[in-house]
């Protein structure tokens, strides 16, 4: 059922002349494996590993497609977006993020993403939504994070964001420091 309406809901990578693509992430592991899953598939992969390289590689060959880690060692990864928006305005680009949230998901669109993944990702994922049609509804997710996922994705987020400082992020979450204290030392849920 999944796949038939993912195959209604976008357009074969064959129905493309330009198959390039280019991937950003400072997470080798993650970029190799997209890359090797994504030729196999029939895009033709550049990658990189940062804002630099990423932004070097576009204005040398603007790809047809990318897929770009929001935040980068050297920076922020909407740069490139804005950077192949510029090159070419036809491109079709997905935003990565292990930080999923509100914000920067309209940042993402606002910059020119087509859309916006939450990592760990699945070349699955990534090529429906580089292969989706503009007007097609995204399909739910098979196996959505919990409830209980979120709520530590989003307090872990915020610990980050403050620096680990748990008085501070006890603070801005309104939430008492020795609660946060205990949901800090417990393992991510499921």
């Amino acid at each position: 059922m999944r796949t038939e309406q993912e195959g209604k809901n976008r357009q074969k990578i064959a129905d493309y002349a330009d198959k390039s693509l280019l991937i950003v992430d400072d997470d080798n592991p993650l970029r190799d494996r997209l890359a090797r899953a994504l030729e196999k598939k029939g895009f033709t992969v550049v990658q990189a590993d940062s804002v630099k390289q990423g932004i070097s590689v576009a204005q040398n060959t603007p790809p047809a497609f990318a897929v770009i880690d929001l935040r980068l060692g050297d920076g922020n990864g909407l740069e490139v977006v804005k950077e192949i928006r510029k090159l070419k305005r036809d491109s079709k680009i997905v935003m990565l993020t292990g930080y999923g949230n509100i914000p920067t998901a309209v940042a993402a669109v606002k910059a020119g993403a087509i859309d916006y993944i939450p990592k760990p990702a699945d070349a699955d994922d990534v090529e429906n939504a580089l292969l989706a049609f503009p007007e097609a509804k995204a399909v739910p997710p098979e196996n959505p994070m919990s409830a209980d996922r979120v709520k530590w994705e989003h307090i872990h987020r915020v610990f980050e964001l403050c620096n680990r400082n748990v008085s501070e992020t006890a603070r801005r979450l309104k939430m008492h420091r020795r609660t946060l204290q205990r949901i800090l030392s417990k393992r991510s849920p499921k």
